[in-house]
């Protein structure tokens, strides 16, 4: 079983049907497992597909499989998140800015859990590192794209803006 999201190019590949006949056994599979009497969904998730208990039974289900607060982030690493989500490609110094503390430890923190990774240097003076969210950020919050985070109001597009 893949722990992993499997992108359509694979599925074609490993199945050898075409992308018409894999796109049909998706949207198949999606209705099947969409039915009340499934635990499971098939779910698109960081531009991949994989199976995955439906958010309803998450909760309940999670405690059985050993890693109950193993996931858990603290508010700060949250922020420091919600930041990097949306403003990335960010540098330390620019989330330092917009939190008003140091970060070195919340992105040594994101980078172990692989929720965030870097993204290349800043054509700036220092060349300062990148960061950007990654496949298992999308997987955690059960995100297809960086598109589908919730939008912003006024007043956080405004706390997520570097002014210079």
């Amino acid at each position: 079983m893949e722990a992993d999201p499997i992108d359509e190019k694979t599925l074609c590949r490993r199945t050898e049907l075409p992308k018409e006949a894999v796109d049909a056994a998706l949207e198949a599979l999606r209705e099947q497992y969409s039915l009340p009497e499934h635990g499971i969904e098939l779910l698109m998730l960081g531009g991949g597909y994989m199976f995955a208990p439906k958010k309803q039974l998450w909760e309940r289900l999670k405690g059985h499989y050993g890693r109950k607060n193993d996931n858990r982030l603290s508010r700060a690493a949250l922020e420091t998140l919600s930041i990097i989500a949306y403003s990335q490609p960010i540098t330390r110094g620019e989330i330092e800015t917009l939190r008003g503390v140091a970060a070195d430890n919340m992105i040594r923190l994101l980078m172990d859990r692989k929720l965030i990774d870097e993204a290349g240097k800043k054509d700036a003076p220092g060349k300062p590192m990148q960061y950007k969210t990654t496949k298992d950020f999308l997987k955690l919050f059960r995100l297809a794209s960086i598109a589908d985070l919730p939008k912003l109001d006024e007043q956080d597009r405004e706390r997520f803006a570097l002014n210079g």
